[in-house]
């Protein structure tokens, strides 16, 4: 099997994309919300991390995670907030040999995709592209329309405009 290497920076701030396995005409993620947000609760409570920004979509998410100075253990809370959400969904999905042979179930892709925000602009450019993915993916028209979004913690201080992201959304370069 492959080994993955990851960068290993104690206390950095990471931007993740989690996929289910079947994305298509799926609505996992928003359907069973309630479910993620307790694997997402449980897993803070034991390996604290400081939630950035969130955006649940039907069939992935996308989030800004920093870690406590001395720590880097991502991998363990994804697999973690994962696990939680996996086995509180009830069985029936198609499973592939491969994760047969494994014992896995087939909800969710095994791995996810991270990558390290070095600065500022890169935070800021992170956040716009997670509170941007609704309109981009054409679940809304307008970023405050989609329900499940840290954009609204973001909206009530003032940080983004109540009409932000409509349509005129960012240039966002997120994921290049």
């Amino acid at each position: 099997m492959t080994e993955y290497r990851r960068a290993w920076l104690p206390g950095a701030t990471w931007f993740f994309t989690v996929n289910l396995a079947e994305r298509r005409g799926n609505r996992l993620l928003v359907e069973r919300i309630d479910v993620l947000r307790a694997a997402f609760r449980s897993v803070r409570a034991r390996h604290s991390f400081q939630l950035e920004a969130v955006v649940i979509l039907p069939d992935h998410l996308h989030c800004v995670w920093t870690l406590a100075s001395g720590d880097a253990d991502f991998s363990t809370r994804w697999s973690l907030i994962k696990g939680h959400f996996s086995r509180a969904i009830e069985k029936g999905e198609r499973v592939s040999q491969s994760r047969a042979k494994r014992g896995e179930r087939g909800l969710r892709q095994r791995r996810f995709w991270e990558h390290l925000i070095r600065d500022r602009p890169g935070f800021n450019r992170h956040v716009d592209y997670v509170h941007c993915n609704p309109v981009k993916h054409g679940w809304v028209r307008r970023v405050a329309d989609w329900p499940h979004s840290s954009f609204h913690a973001f909206r009530r201080p003032g940080i983004y405009p109540d009409d932000w992201g409509g349509e005129n959304i960012p240039s966002l370069a997120a994921g290049e």
